[in-house]
């Protein structure tokens, strides 16, 4: 009848009805998720790629090497701990560097590290890959914000004692931050537990192993 308005359908009324709605656009929802990732996948994996490789290239010998150490890796066991990655420098067949990543905790967080170091153990080079301490005080363990992180290039476990291993404020022979000391005693004890790592863990029997698998492996790649 007129000024009754529209009857609406009947089946519109059950609960069942929006439940079919609301699962319909879920379902579409996530297929386009799905496509999404698809479709972005190879692109976010090159751009990874390209991330590791510049982090690598900065921390390993410039010129010294004619590898890939992105693609020429092992991962060592830690017991109860996960592998650790290893990426390896060469030139020709000889290893001349290693780098592996390193985590401390800081301020607000983890400091996630990568180092290079040579055979010998110097330090080629340390750069923060990541971190979430205070912007304008623990922030200068970045290269782009302070040339602080530079100060470990050249040292060793021989050349610097372990007990200087530590900030000034403790007796070490490292600058700490004003207002910010956490931050550059963990990166400190971060990477002098990978030197530490590389000596105790990666003794000449473990390199001498590390790099026969290395060799073997690319052997089996070769057609």
């Amino acid at each position: 009848m007129i000024g009754q308005g529209v009857l609406k359908p009947s089946y519109t009324q059950r609960p069942g009805f929006f439940a079919g709605i609301l699962g319909m656009m879920a379902a579409l929802a996530g297929t386009l998720l799905v496509m999404g990732f698809v479709a972005t996948k190879e692109d976010i994996e090159l751009r990874a790629r390209e991330d590791l490789q510049r982090s690598l290239a900065e921390v390993l010998p410039a010129g010294g090497y004619d590898n890939d150490p992105s693609a020429d890796f092992v991962d060592l066991p830690r017991g109860d701990q996960p592998p650790l990655r290893i990426y390896q420098a060469r030139l020709g067949e000889q290893p001349v560097a290693l780098a592996f990543e390193q985590a401390e905790p800081g301020y607000s967080g983890d400091i996630r590290l990568v180092m290079g170091v040579s055979m010998s153990g110097d330090i080629i080079g340390v750069r923060v890959l990541s971190h979430t301490e205070t912007p304008g005080l623990g922030d200068k363990i970045e290269l782009a914000k302070d040339d602080w992180v530079l100060g470990f290039n050249g040292l060793s476990l021989t050349k610097l004692a372990e007990a200087r291993w530590a900030v000034k404020k403790d007796g070490g022979e490292f600058d700490q931050f004003s207002g910010a000391t956490i931050t550059p005693r963990a990166v400190v004890k971060g990477v002098k537990r990978g030197l530490l790592l590389q000596r105790e863990a990666l003794g000449a029997a473990q390199l001498e192993a590390l790099q026969i698998q290395s060799s073997t492996e690319r052997m089996e790649d070769k057609p």
